[in-house]
C-alpha cells in the first residue's frame, strides 16, 4: 500500500528551503541562495526593520560615526535577520548598523539568518538588545516588562536569560513607576540609575519630581539624593510607633496593683503588637457581681 503524502513541510521547512518564495512564483539565480541557519550578504532593499525593536530611539550623531566606520572598515558583526519568505528578510538584532549602512550607502550588508515566530523574535530582539550598553535605563525596563507580559516570563526565567539577578531586574521594573518627567530625564541621561532608585524611595510623586528638578539644576551626586531623600522621609513625620513592651516586673507589679483593687488575683498579658488583655478571677456569681459593681463606680 503507498503511503500517502503530507499536503505540506511546514513553515520552517519551506523556509529553510532556498528556492522558497511566498511573493513570487520564480526560483533565485544561481549562486544565490541565502539558507536559513547559515550568514549570508543581503541587499538592503530586501530588509525591512523589526517591529519589536526595543530601541525607539537613534542619536543621529552616533549613526552618523558608526557609517564612517563602516565606510573606512566595513561591518565587523554581521547583523542577525529572520527569513520571511524569497527576498524577505526582517532584522532580529542590529538595526542600528542596518541604519548606519543605508547612511554609508552600501548595497548590501552580511547577516546571519534564522526563522522565529512572532514571539520567539520578540524575545530574541529583546534578549539580544539588553546586552548592548547603548540602551537606556528606561528602555531596558520596558524590555523586560514586554518579556514577562508578552512572552510570559517569570521574574526568575529573565533573570536568566538576560544574565542579570532578580534584585536588579526588580530594580529596572520599578523605574516604569516613576512620573513621566523623571523617566523622561533618564532616557535623555539627566539623571543616572542611582539617582532614580533614590527617587523610587520617595513615595509623593510631587516631592519627587522637585527632588528630580534639584538634581539637574544642581547636578546633585547619588549619595546627595539619598540623603535628601532620607531627610524628606523624617521630615514627613514618623511611622507607626515602635511597641514598647513591658518588663516581666512590670506586669508583675500592675497584677498586684489591681489584685489589690479588686480583691481577686488579676492577671496582665500583652502581646507582639502591644495589645494585651487583664484577667481578673472571681470564686461564683456573687463575686463577679462584686466585681462588676467596683468597675461601676469608677
Amino acid at each position: 500500500m503507498t503511503k500517502k503524502r503530507g499536503l505540506g513541510r511546514g513553515l520552517s521547512a519551506l523556509l529553510e528551503d532556498p528556492g522558497t518564495d511566498i511573493t513570487a512564483h520564480h526560483a533565485p539565480a544561481e549562486g544565490t541562495q541565502r539558507v536559513a541557519g547559515g550568514i549570508a550578504t543581503i541587499p538592503i532593499g530586501q530588509i525591512e526593520a523589526n517591529p519589536f525593536q526595543p530601541r525607539t530611539t537613534f542619536a543621529p550623531d552616533a549613526i552618523l560615526e558608526l557609517a564612517q566606520s563602516i565606510k573606512e572598515l566595513g561591518i565587523i558583526q554581521p547583523i542577525t535577520v529572520r527569513k520571511m519568505g524569497y527576498d524577505r528578510y526582517q532584522i532580529i538584532s542590529g538595526e542600528r548598523r542596518f541604519r548606519a549602512s543605508q547612511v554609508a550607502g552600501l548595497a548590501e550588508v552580511p547577516a546571519y539568518i534564522r526563522i522565529a515566530n512572532d514571539e520567539a523574535m520578540l524575545e530574541m530582539a529583546l534578549v539580544e538588545n539588553i546586552q548592548r550598553e547603548e540602551l537606556d535605563a528606561i528602555e531596558v525596563a520596558i524590555s523586560f516588562q514586554r518579556l514577562l507580559e508578552e512572552v510570559n516570563l517569570t521574574q526568575e526565567q529573565l533573570s536568566e536569560k538576560v544574565g542579570k539577578d532578580r534584585a536588579t531586574v526588580a530594580n529596572y521594573l520599578r523605574l516604569l513607576k516613576l512620573p513621566p518627567e523623571i523617566q523622561l530625564g533618564l532616557r535623555q541621561r539627566q539623571i543616572g540609575m542611582g539617582h532614580a532608585r533614590a527617587l523610587i524611595t520617595v513615595h509623593d510623586p510631587v516631592k519627587q519630581a522637585e527632588l528630580y528638578r534639584r538634581i539637574v539644576e544642581s547636578q546633585l551626586s547619588v549619595r546627595q539624593v539619598e540623603d535628601l531623600a532620607r531627610d524628606d522621609k523624617r521630615a514627613a513625620g514618623p511611622g507607626k510607633p515602635a511597641v514598647r513592651k513591658m518588663s516581666a516586673a512590670r506586669y508583675k507589679e500592675l497584677g498586684k496593683t489591681l489584685s489589690n483593687m479588686f480583691g481577686s488575683r488579676v492577671l496582665v498579658k500583652q502581646g507582639e503588637g502591644g495589645k494585651g488583655r487583664i484577667e481578673i478571677s472571681f470564686r461564683n456569681d456573687d463575686d463577679l457581681e462584686r466585681i462588676k459593681r467596683l468597675l461601676e463606680s469608677r
